[in-house]
């Protein structure tokens, strides 16, 4: 892990770093830099539509959408455009990318080959995800064959400005990290719904039944996040034998129930961030 004062040491890059898609995680990103201490004027947002999030930052110094040959050297550029968009913006972002500069794509189901056949240099493909918003998300980066151990280093301290960075060897595992942490917010959102929802049917108030679910669900999460204690554990805690929860438990545990549920769901996540790479 990196500690917090190597992060910021490493956020004094030498050059100038590009940001192209500046929408949420592309701005948390910014955000993220900013805060650690990056000096607005090493860094340059590619983005057509910019906000007035981003186009605050561009009072403190930040370039917006300049010319590729008016920045001098480019230190790294993060890509963070709708993979949908990308082949349109690709022919733009070669032109700020040399053999050997770092190229960092957030972008889901784009593999580090067609990274490499678009834009060149030393690419890095991460899959974070929307708790990044708030400084808690969860990263999982791999890097090309041939990409230093300094441009590793750099590229996980762009990406633990928003929460935990892990690294894997084996591009192959990002379909099922994209299937698990990736989309895996939408599924406690689910939850949390369908938690309230539940709570209706049993006679609650519409607006307390939510409160009850939403906080049930925060909570939860924050105790799982400082505990030291695994899930399981945790769950056994809570469960007296042939208590109230228990009898939940057996519903969610049993035949049909939630394990098969997630299993399937993760895999056709998994299968279709397969596809979508294609």
């Amino acid at each position: 892990m990196t500690n917090a004062s190597n992060t910021q040491t490493r956020m004094d890059i030498s050059g100038t770093l590009i940001l192209a898609g500046a929408g949420k995680m592309g701005g948390a990103l910014l955000t993220g830099w900013l805060a650690q201490g990056l000096d607005p004027t090493r860094v340059a947002v590619i983005e057509p539509h910019a906000s007035d999030e981003i186009r605050a930052f561009v009072a403190r110094g930040v370039k917006l959408n300049p010319p590729a040959g008016s920045i001098g050297s480019v230190a790294a550029l993060v890509v963070a455009v709708k993979p949908q968009m990308f082949n349109e913006a690709a022919s733009q972002l070669k032109l700020f990318v040399g053999p050997d500069t770092l190229v960092v794509s957030i972008m889901a189901g784009t593999t580090i080959a067609a990274l490499r056949a678009a834009c060149g240099g030393a690419v890095v493909r991460a899959m974070p995800n929307t708790p990044a918003a708030i400084g808690r998300g969860i990263t999982v980066a791999v890097a090309a064959q041939g990409v230093t151990a300094e441009q590793r280093a750099t590229a996980d301290a762009l990406l633990r400005t928003t929460g935990a960075v892990e690294w894997v060897g084996d591009e192959a595992l990002m379909d099922a990290v994209t299937a698990v942490s990736g989309s895996g917010p939408a599924y406690i959102f689910l939850l949390t719904e369908e938690l309230a929802r539940a709570g209706v049917a049993a006679g609650l108030p519409a607006d307390l039944a939510a409160k009850l679910a939403r906080d049930t669900v925060a909570g939860s999460g924050e105790l799982l996040h400082r505990s030291d204690l695994d899930a399981a554990t945790l769950r056994q805690n809570v469960t007296s034998p042939g208590g109230t929860t228990a009898a939940a438990l057996s519903v969610l545990m049993g035949e049909n129930g939630l394990k098969e549920l997630m299993t399937r769901a993760v895999a056709a996540a998994t299968a279709r961030s397969k596809e979508l790479a294609k």
